[in-house]
């Protein structure tokens, strides 16, 4: 009889809770403060489907961990929520077996123009006086080598328009209000934005899943980092190359739709970018 009342008090018994995910965190937040998920998306300018794949917990269908990161910890601070913990358990989540709490490798960064040592600017410069060197002894006798006739004109001039008008139909069109997002992938990445006039758009050590979306009326706009491995970007969406995938300094660096565009087209020849030869490595 006691065996009886024992297992009748156990199919009896409450099952035990299961906490809630970051997702669903989010989204009983959300609903406590009586907003719409298409507000939440018109304020942080996070894609909908995006923010329904965080409140599912469906990270499948976001482009990586770092964009999931990134976008939590956004939507974390509109809802005015305590994003640390939040992501602590987001990252759990994603199955991030590594320590949160180490170190990235000790690397030099601009925090300060005047902490850019100045013996190492002298190196570059002297390497990079070497090269214009070099480079234009090449020119000279390649282009102006005694005994070397001027190249034959061309009588035919249609295939170079053509050319030309292929050319610029292999390159897609950009709107004027096409958005550039930086994505940092790591956490403590110095980087500042800035316009032509050299008035400061944006300067911060920024965290890993910490996003910058280029003003639209920003007029020329450039960057200046130590890590410019560190960044995912996009232009409307679409994925283009890095800055850089060496461990270097990079400054006055174009980030127009344009310039990046520009540098992920493969049919655009190195000599014919314009965007990379206003870059400057210090």
């Amino acid at each position: 009889m006691e065996e009886e009342t024992l297992v009748e008090e156990e199919a009896h018994a409450p099952e035990p809770e299961v906490a809630p995910t970051a997702g669903e965190r989010l989204q009983a937040a959300r609903r406590a403060k009586g907003v719409e998920l298409s507000q939440i998306a018109a304020e942080t300018r996070i894609p909908q489907r995006h923010l329904v794949a965080i409140e599912n917990g469906d990270y499948s269908q976001l482009p990586s961990r770092t964009y999931a990161i990134g976008f939590a910890r956004t939507y974390a601070r509109v809802l005015e929520l305590d994003e640390r913990e939040l992501l602590d358990q987001l990252r759990d989540e994603l199955g991030d077996e590594r320590d949160r709490h180490s170190t990235a490798p000790a690397r030099f960064e601009p925090g300060d123009p005047a902490r850019v040592p100045s013996r190492k600017l002298a190196w570059f410069g002297a390497l990079a006086a070497v090269l214009l060197l070099v480079g234009g002894f090449a020119f000279y006798s390649t282009y102006f080598a005694p005994g070397l006739g001027p190249a034959p004109l061309q009588d035919d001039r249609a295939p170079a328009v053509a050319d030309s008008a292929a050319s610029t139909a292999a390159t897609p069109a950009v709107g004027a209000d096409a958005e550039v997002v930086f994505t940092s992938e790591m956490n403590d990445t110095w980087v500042k934005f800035y316009d032509a006039s050299g008035e400061s758009l944006f300067e911060a050590q920024m965290a890993e899943g910490e996003s910058f979306t280029i003003p639209a009326d920003a007029e020329g706009p450039q960057v200046w980092t130590g890590r410019p491995y560190a960044f995912a970007i996009t232009v409307d969406g679409r994925s283009v190359p890095k800055l850089s995938e060496e461990d270097e300094i990079l400054r006055d660096v174009p980030v127009t739709a344009e310039a990046l565009l520009a540098r992920a087209d493969p049919e655009t020849a190195p000599g014919d970018d314009s965007s990379a030869s206003d870059v400057t490595v210090n």
